[in-house]
Order: C-alpha cells, then sequence, then structure tokens
C-alpha cells in the first residue's frame, strides 16, 4: 500500500518543533549560560563547586532522596501487597488504593505547612499525643514530606506491576514444599525486583529535584532545590551560578533515567496470567489489615490539620468552629481569579497536551512512518522524562525574558504539555499498540483518508484512554509549583504560586483554604474522569459484544 503519510509527517514536524523550541533550545541556553563569559569558560562551576555551603547542600540532597525513596518504597510495597496478596474485603483494598494515592492532589509545598501544623510545638497531632516528636524543620520535616510525597508513585509502580504478576505460582512453590520465606522470594519479591528498584529511583529522583516541601520545613537543612532558587529569585541573583546549579540538577535526573531503562530488563513477563483464589488465612488477614490500616491512618492524620485549622477561629488559641476563612477567601476577588488562572491553565494543558501525546503515539503506534521518526519521538519522551520542573522552570525564564511570551499563561501552558509529557505519551502508545494493526489499512483501500479512519474508527476505541491521558494532565497542572515559580507573573499568579506568596506574610488560614480548594477540584475532576473513562469502556466493551453476536447470526 502507497500512502504519502503527509497527515502523520505534519504532526511529527509539528510536535517536533514544540519540543525544539520549548525543550531542547531553553536547555541550550541554559548550558551555555553555564559556560558562557565573554568567550568558553570552567569559572562558573569551579566557583560554585568552590561556594560555602554548595557540596553541603548536594551532600543533604542525596542522603535526605535516598533514606526518604526507601521508606516510600516499602510503604508502599506493603500497601500494595496488602491489596493483591490478602483476603482483605474489597472495600478495605479500595480505601487502601485510595489514601495511598490521596497526596497526589494536593501541591507539595501543602505538604510541609501540614507537617509544620501537625508535628510544631503547637500543632495538632503534638497537641493530641502530647508531645513534639521530632524537630519539623530539617532533615525530619523533608523526610515526612519527601516520604508522603513519592508513596503515591511507588504505590501506582508497584501495585499495577503486581496485576501482571502470576499468582499461580504462590501455589506452585507451597505445593513443592518450599519454605515461607523461599515462597515470598520466589512468587513475590523476585517478580518484582526490576519495579521495586524503578520505584525507589523515581523516589529518589522527584525528592532529590521537589521545590514546595524544602520551601516549607527546609529550615536550615539546605538542599540544591532551595540552593537554585535563592541563586536565581534571592537577594542577589546570580544567573550564571543558577545555570550552573541547575545543570548539576539534571547529572542524577539522567542517570536515573538510564538506570530504569538498564532494569527494564530485569522485569519478568508471563506467557498467561491467572489469579487463584487465595488460600483463607485469618492470621495474615488481620496483620495486614492491622499494619495497612495504621499505616492509613498515619497519612490521613497529617493531612486532617488541612481541614481542621481553616475551620477554627484562630489555632492554637481560639479553637471553636467558624467559616470566616472561607468567606474571607471567597469573597476576596483576587483569589478567586488566580483560581480561574488555575482551572485555565490545567484546561487547557490537558486539551493541548492529550492532543500532542496522542499525536505522538499514533506516529509510534499506528504509522508506517520510518525508524527514524518513531526513534525522534521515543528519544523526546525519554529527555522529557529526564528534566525536573525547576530546571525546565529556570531555562525559560532566561530564554522567555523580555519576550511577548514572558509571564503569560500560555507559556505556562506549554512548559506543562513539555514538563509532563512523557507519562501520557506511554499511556496512549500502550492503548494505541493494543488496538486491531488492520483498520487503517481496511479503511484506507474501502477509500476513507488517514484523518478520517482516526476520528471515526480509532479515537472512538481509544476515548477511555484518552480521557485518562486528560485527567492525568489536568491534575499535575493543579499542583505543579516547581517550574511555574520562575515563570508565573502578577497577573497570572496560579494557586500553588499564591500559596508560595502566603507562606511569606505567615497567611497559613488562606493556604489551607487554597489547598482544600485544590484538593476538591482534583477529586472532583478524577471522579468525573473515571466515571467518563468506565462509561466509554462499557459502552466500547457492548458494541464489541453485539458486532460479535451479529457475526455468529451471519
Amino acid at each position: 500500500m502507497k500512502h504519502k503519510n503527509w497527515e502523520l509527517k505534519l504532526i511529527f514536524f509539528l510536535i517536533v518543533f514544540l519540543f525544539a523550541a520549548f525543550l531542547a533550545a531553553p536547555i541550550l541556553l541554559l548550558l551555555g549560560k553555564s559556560l558562557w563569559n565573554q568567550g568558553f569558560t570552567g569559572e562558573f562551576y569551579a566557583a560554585v563547586l568552590s561556594q560555602k555551603g554548595f557540596l553541603k547542600a548536594l551532600g543533604n540532597s542525596f542522603t535526605v532522596a535516598a533514606a526518604s525513596a526507601v521508606l516510600a518504597s516499602l510503604i508502599a510495597f506493603l500497601m500494595a501487597y496488602a491489596v493483591h496478596y490478602t483476603g482483605l474485603p474489597q472495600k478495605m483494598k479500595k480505601a487502601i488504593s485510595a489514601i495511598a494515592t490521596l497526596p497526589m492532589f494536593l501541591p507539595t509545598i501543602t505538604y510541609g505547612f501540614a507537617i509544620i501544623y501537625s508535628f510544631g510545638k503547637q500543632g495538632l497531632l503534638t497537641r493530641l499525643l502530647g508531645r513534639q516528636f521530632f524537630d519539623i524543620y530539617g532533615f525530619g520535616g523533608l523526610l515526612v514530606g519527601y516520604v508522603i510525597y513519592t508513596v503515591p508513585v511507588a504505590f501506582l509502580l508497584i501495585h499495577n506491576t503486581m496485576d501482571f504478576v502470576d499468582k499461580k505460582t504462590l501455589i506452585v512453590s507451597k505445593v513443592m514444599g518450599d519454605k515461607t520465606l523461599s515462597t515470598f522470594w520466589i512468587a513475590v519479591l523476585r517478580p518484582l525486583l526490576g519495579t521495586l528498584a524503578g520505584a525507589f529511583i523515581q523516589a529518589f529522583f522527584l525528592c532529590f529535584t521537589d521545590f514546595g516541601i524544602p520551601a516549607s520545613v527546609g529550615g536550615g537543612y539546605e538542599v540544591i532545590a532551595t540552593l537554585l532558587y535563592n541563586q536565581m529569585l534571592g537577594g542577589i541573583p546570580d544567573f550564571n551560578r543558577g545555570a550552573v546549579i541547575a545543570m548539576i540538577m539534571l547529572i542524577p535526573s539522567i542517570g536515573s533515567i538510564c538506570i530504569l531503562q538498564i532494569l527494564e530488563r530485569f522485569n519478568i513477563r508471563y506467557n498467561r496470567i491467572s489469579n487463584p483464589e487465595l488460600r483463607k488465612n485469618t492470621a495474615r488477614d488481620v496483620g495486614w489489615g492491622i499494619s495497612s490500616s495504621v499505616i492509613s491512618v498515619a497519612i490521613l492524620s497529617i493531612f486532617a490539620v488541612i481541614f481542621v485549622v481553616p475551620m477554627v477561629e484562630e489555632w492554637p488559641y481560639r479553637t471553636a468552629f467558624s467559616l470566616e476563612h472561607f468567606v474571607a477567601v471567597f469573597s476576596d476577588s483576587e483569589l478567586l481569579s488566580v483560581y480561574v488562572h488555575s482551572l485555565l491553565m490545567a484546561v487547557m494543558t490537558a486539551l493541548l497536551g492529550t492532543l500532542t501525546a496522542y499525536g505522538a503515539a499514533l506516529i509510534v503506534a499506528r504509522s508506517k512512518l520510518s525508524a527514524g521518526y518513531k526513534k525522534t519521538i521515543e528519544s523526546i519522551a525519554l529527555v522529557t522524562n529526564a528534566i525536573p520542573g525547576m530546571v525546565l522552570g529556570v531555562s525559560y525564564l532566561f530564554l522567555f525574558s523580555g519576550t511577548g511570551l514572558q509571564n503569560t499563561l500560555l507559556l505556562m501552558i506549554l512548559c506543562n504539555i513539555v514538563h509532563y509529557f512523557s507519562t501520557p505519551y506511554l499511556m496512549m502508545k500502550n492503548a494505541l499498540s493494543k488496538m486491531n494493526a488492520g483498520w487503517e489499512t481496511t479503511a484506507m483501500l474501502m477509500g476513507d483518508s488517514w484523518f478520517k479512519t482516526i476520528l471515526r474508527v480509532v479515537t472512538p476505541n481509544a476515548m477511555s484512554s484518552l480521557i485518562e491521558v486528560f485527567s492525568y494532565y489536568f491534575i499535575n497542572s493543579m499542583v505543579t509549583i516547581s517550574a511555574l515559580i520562575f515563570i508565573a507573573g502578577a497577573r497570572t499568579m496560579v494557586l500553588t504560586t499564591m500559596i508560595k506568596q502566603l507562606q511569606y506574610v505567615n497567611r497559613f488560614n488562606e493556604v489551607f483554604v487554597l489547598s482544600l480548594l485544590i484538593l476538591a477540584t482534583n477529586l472532583g475532576a478524577k471522579a468525573l474522569f473515571s466515571w467518563m473513562a468506565n462509561h466509554k469502556f462499557v459502552k466500547k466493551e457492548k458494541t464489541n459484544a453485539k458486532q460479535k453476536e451479529n457475526f455468529k447470526r451471519a
């Protein structure tokens, strides 16, 4: 079949232009800023590496990120195991999964304030338990915040992999007479080694590059993210040194992605997956039920303060119930306009981002284009996954200052599309790869154009995945702060950057109200998108079943 594929080539060149202009160009400029001073030089790197406190901050970042990643991976494994390998009631399993992913719906900067108001000297949990358990400013606060932040990502990775582990191995191992620990290793741990390592690396990468949590509870324990922020937006900005710190932040990020690619080889794939009913074991279920409940209560208790503090007159001195803080926020036209900015940014990011991810996935999974086109798209996805939000934000600050895009919602939308491209693209590629490979060929033989085939055949079948991608972009756009803190302007403030501003003037009641607004928006959006995706999936299954029935009758 001879076809020019001009539509796919147009999509390809539009995507390449997008990432050349809003990923390659900013990063190359950042690199240039770190190496150029009236000529090629390494003086800025030498100055940063010899700067007092830099190596200590770098070491702090590695230490707290590694410790947090270990704890987050362990907690995520325990919660995923309770869902997949126990006889706990289905409702309890759903509750565990929901609680494990709850922190994803809040911005990371809120975690820090929740820790302060939970574990501080006058914190909610401190008052309830009668003592302060750790110093919230520094390593302890960062550790708690990072663990909460990364448990959802680690849980989703492990939970999704456990779906594809053949549970029959448990039965076979027991029949063969293996001891409990041997069975646990053979049937559970061994198939998950690659995923567990991947969960650790992803968690480490997120902790190392996050700005929101150290911005609120970092204290004197300086990490590289706060060092970059202070270098760029502090009292005396030094853009060249800031560029150096940003480039150094890329090193562990790129290393993490390379290791993840290597670990992919260690994932075990089964030809057939079976889910036999687990044998009854009351002691096992009670034990895992208690441990999962303790972890779930611990996560919820930290966030409970977000609901309590804005609903009292003045915490902790006047604790009578009051809604005056909510009334103050919702009657403030400036704060409401910021909310509108956030919604507009999230919706437009989700819409344009979904189209971008869908177009890229069509090229790789549903086209006859040469391998060069497909490798280019795959490389773009790999690179975007390795660029921290702060680095992207700093590079945009350099490239777009003084242009018509400076401090605009459009620039923030484009930044989010580029920043979060990798996961939506992979989601769409996996969904499109599973569809009938002959649809386009059949349609073209019948005289339909490629565009009509995609619109009438492929898109309806991919609708549930498209909705999931839209949801992913929307929720992440509502909670992101790392990149936007450098490119949001006074007239394009969004909720997360407004929370950062409110921190400076100690308006924490407004911080919690806005955090609840983000949480409610994201939970409502997630519920709506999940219902839409399930509705489309069920409708598609019914249509397929009806077509099969008609075929049999014919």
